[in-house]
């Protein structure tokens, strides 16, 4: 008889996610990670949890305003069940408007948001000078204001998780390790690839990202996001700056000199981080579905196995919403996943 209900292969933001919400069921779980909690693109320093704009709304952006509204319960689970931070806070976001254009599909985009953001949240046209403190210049002399956008530490989030699946009476294991029980393969873009490989089809690859994080307190203030820049205050007194995207790379581990021109332009927008100190260059390969969107369900062509990847840029603003239908699907054979997510959607 297999000792544990669940084996989670790798421990990344939806692995971890979903281990801990099927241990929060009662279920027994190991998550097994060759290299470390974090190692993949989850470990990394930006955590922006940002909606996509309110028009044209699909499954995908239905699904990810859903899990933006229960992220603050869900991680707030996560920290009461582990004693660890994620460095989660929903502090939203502002966005520089740039021309009279944007202005007016601004205006266009908040009366969608009032509506299809249920009263949840908030997409505001505002004058720049309420934020002329903080938000780079806007030439048109407004800002978007969203109070829907969160921010979490991504690395500081996948140790409390992990702490909290122990708590739980789960375990972490380092190394190479026999799957018991149910399988949840989570294992980032390396996964998607081998699953590329068996099926002899392309579903997905990695794409590499980039990010710096500076020596900078606004624990409190809004993210920014001007000249496609992401910039996120973090709740330990750093901000982080991201990122880049490169789909051909040679060493996905390592940083280059696309870092340095992300700072160029990150100080450009905001002059108030000249001076402050780099504490950190970070450069990761992020999952990417062939579909653009999560891919979750059943592993083709294996009984008992299941698949949560491609999280891509999104990945922890989902991963509430994905946990909870991997774990109805896992635990109860309730199969709720949208089409647009689910595994055939990418084959």
């Amino acid at each position: 008889m297999a000792t544990v209900d669940l084996t989670v292969m790798g421990a990344g933001a939806f692995g971890l996610s979903v281990a801990f919400v099927c241990a929060a069921r009662g279920a027994k779980v190991r998550v097994i990670e060759k290299r470390r909690v974090g190692a993949g693109s989850s470990g990394g320093i930006v955590g922006a949890l940002a909606p996509h704009a309110p028009e044209r709304w699909n499954d995908k952006k239905a699904f990810q305003f859903e899990s933006l509204v229960m992220a603050e319960q869900f991680w707030a689970n996560v920290e009461r069940v582990s004693g660890l931070s994620s460095g989660y806070g929903r502090t939203g976001r502002l966005q520089p408007i740039i021309n009279e254009r944007g202005l007016a599909l601004a205006h266009e985009r908040a009366a969608q948001a009032a509506e299809l953001w249920q009263g949840k949240a908030q997409w505001r046209v505002l004058p720049y000078t309420d934020f002329a403190d903080w938000a780079p210049p806007s030439p048109t002399g407004y800002v978007i204001h969203d109070t829907l956008t969160a921010r979490l530490h991504p690395a500081q989030s996948c140790a409390a998780l992990a702490g909290a699946l122990t708590a739980l009476g789960g375990e972490v294991v380092t190394g190479d390790a026999k799957p018991e029980g149910a399988v949840l393969w989570a294992t980032g873009y390396e996964g998607l690839m081998a699953l590329s490989a068996q099926l002899d089809q392309f579903v997905g690859h990695g794409e590499k990202g980039q990010a710096l994080l500076l020596k900078y307190a606004a624990p409190d203030m809004p993210q920014l996001f001007a000249d496609t820049v992401h910039f996120v205050p973090h709740a330990d007194g750093t901000l982080a700056i991201g990122s880049t995207t490169e789909r051909d790379f040679d060493a996905p581990d390592t940083t280059d000199a696309q870092l340095d021109g992300l700072l160029e332009r990150a100080l450009a927008a905001v002059p108030q981080l000249a001076g402050a100190e780099v504490l950190q260059r970070w450069a990761g390969v992020r999952p990417r579905a062939k579909s653009r969107a999560p891919m979750l369900g059943e592993y083709p062509g294996k009984p008992g196995h299941f698949i949560a990847n491609g999280g891509f840029k999104i990945g922890f603003g989902v991963a509430p919403k994905v946990a909870e239908l991997m774990a109805d699907l896992i635990l109860n054979g309730k199969d709720s996943i949208p089409p647009a997510f689910r595994v055939e959607a990418n084959l």
